[in-house]
């Protein structure tokens, strides 16, 4: 783990509930992902965070996941959230999606590695992400024709979600932990 401005709570500086969720993402992950080990620093914030965590991906089987984590990735990296776009390279390799194509996000736009919808998504996400916001009424028009009114809220409540999560990592200094393999080191936006 790298040093971050708030440090990680170590497991047997942990309770017997963080220590238990700790044993669950170590299985799962193959370690404790760094923020939730920062996060730990306040129990109830933690628990909290795992249950809202869990319960969104849970929820999010409406929106083809392909849309959903390059809309994702492209909010991680416009952030400068290395951490988040470690993690989720590795979570698309683990889903089976080309994680090449991460390469030519800025090019989203035109290039043919994205699908129509996958380009709406992150056009939704690039205004979603500008401060301020620059969502037109027909961004969102097109993506409820597109995906229906639980597709496009599933979508608009993901990219507010890797906002949020980017914007805290990279205030805590929580940074990249290894989980991509160095399969895709993108150049910062």
């Amino acid at each position: 783990m790298s040093a971050t401005r708030l440090p990680a709570v170590a497991p047997q500086q942990a309770g017997p509930l963080i220590r238990l969720a700790y044993r669950y993402m170590k299985r799962r992950f193959g370690t404790v992902p760094e923020p939730f080990a920062v996060t730990a620093n306040h129990p109830r914030l933690f628990l909290a965070a795992s249950m809202h965590e869990g319960m969104v991906e849970r929820a999010s089987t409406v929106l083809p996941h392909s849309v959903r984590e390059i809309a994702v990735f492209y909010v991680a990296r416009t952030v400068g959230c290395s951490w988040c776009v470690d993690f989720g390279t590795m979570l698309s390799r683990l889903s089976g999606l080309d994680i090449d194509r991460l390469r030519h996000i800025d090019d989203y736009a035109t290039s043919p590695a994205y699908s129509a919808d996958e380009r709406a998504a992150v056009a939704y996400a690039a205004a979603m992400t500008a401060t301020p916001p620059t969502v037109t009424d027909e961004q969102v028009t097109d993506l409820k024709r597109r995906f229906g009114a639980e597709g496009l809220m599933e979508l608009t409540y993901q990219i507010g979600l890797e906002n949020s999560r980017a914007r805290s990592y990279f205030a805590l200094g929580i940074t990249d932990q290894g989980f991509s393999q160095d399969a895709c080191r993108v150049p910062w936006a």
